[in-house]
């Protein structure tokens, strides 16, 4: 266990995780279109592959779908309880509403059973066929109410729709009066960055595309409709910490000038957002927490995708007690706490 000394009698709680069923397999009626992603396990089981028909598109270590992998990592690294998100890729936007229905419904099926074989070590979140907005309500709430997940991760955009797409509305509507928490994540950067190499697309695009969702949910007007939906972001709210500032001040041109009440306004907004700590940088955390206040970062490690996913999250928030970004208390509740209250739990 690494040395945690803010952490010794709290829980430790990665609220950012991915997992992939071994069992999920494209929709029948569509399983011979190549863009549906699926788990192919090398013989032994000590390594596999996302595929999207012949293309690999990832390859993967066996924490991603082995529960008994996973949990030993998870005990080798101090973490108490982690919250499994879908992978990105098997959102699949592209497809037509009731095909991603069936797709997604199977997958929160079988996120429920990595749950409750998990002895109370994961939480989960499912995932909505958000192309078909009453179909994604349908089953946010069976998530919700029927699995007992805790909530739902979506896309930084649903196809082509902004967050802010007023077609989405109802959803958001929905999810407020449900209580049920949004875990936004990068899906298809393409369209954030101009070149596709993983150092662009992984270091920029990812942190473009995540801060151009949170501009939406700002400035588009979805936290102020909805001043109870519970949202976080990925990777620290990618780029929008550092956005911020420059996009209040386009704002207030466009209204005439300044206005303390609409900056008040804004600040409160962006305060009601909330975000992981996955920055890699402990010198980051400070502006993050600036934004969105302490009490709303949560410890998440993107596991099991980055090498040294859990150790390299956690010493980023420790770092940051050590360098007085966060106090020690701040980051007790970074580490865990922050995560429950987000959760509902």
């Amino acid at each position: 266990m690494p040395d945690l000394p803010a952490a010794h009698g709290h829980p430790v709680v990665d609220i950012h995780a991915h997992y992939f069923p071994s069992a999920l397999r494209p929709p029948t009626r569509v399983a011979d279109d190549p863009r549906w992603p699926f788990l192919a396990i090398d013989e032994g089981g000590g390594a596999g592959r996302i595929m999207r028909g012949t293309e690999v598109f990832r390859r993967v270590k066996p924490a991603l779908w082995d529960m008994q992998a996973r949990l030993a990592e998870l005990d080798a690294a101090g973490v108490d309880m982690q919250v499994i998100s879908p992978v990105p890729v098997t959102l699949s936007m592209w497809a037509e509403g009731k095909d991603a229905a069936e797709f997604l419904r199977r997958q929160n099926d079988l996120f429920a059973e990595a749950v409750s074989a998990s002895g109370g070590r994961l939480r989960g979140l499912g995932a909505v066929p958000l192309q078909d907005v009453d179909a994604a309500i349908t089953e946010m709430l069976r998530v919700k109410q029927e699995l007992r997940l805790d909530g739902v991760e979506i896309g930084t955009r649903i196809g082509d729709l902004e967050l802010d797409a007023p077609v989405l509305r109802p959803f958001f509507a929905a999810a407020q009066e449900a209580g049920v928490p949004l875990f936004v994540h990068p899906t298809d950067v393409a369209h954030a960055v101009r070149r596709a190499e993983p150092m662009y697309s992984f270091g920029v695009g990812m942190l473009t595309d995540t801060a151009l969702a949170a501009t939406a949910l700002v400035f588009g007007g979805v936290l102020e409709e909805f001043p109870e939906l519970r949202v976080a972001l990925a990777h620290g709210c990618g780029a929008f910490p550092w956005t911020y500032p420059r996009t209040a001040y386009g704002d207030a041109l466009l209204r005439g000038g300044p206005d303390p009440e609409r900056t008040a306004q804004l600040n409160r907004l962006v305060g009601s957002l909330w975000a992981d700590a996955l920055v890699f940088d402990p010198e980051h955390l400070r502006l993050v927490a600036e934004r969105v206040g302490a009490d709303h970062l949560m410890l998440g490690t993107d596991h099991p995708f980055l090498t040294a996913p859990l150790e390299t999250a956690l010493t980023t928030v420790t770092g940051a007690a050590e360098q007085n970004v966060l106090s020690e208390s701040e980051t007790a509740r970074v580490l865990g706490r922050n995560a429950l209250e987000f959760l509902g739990l």
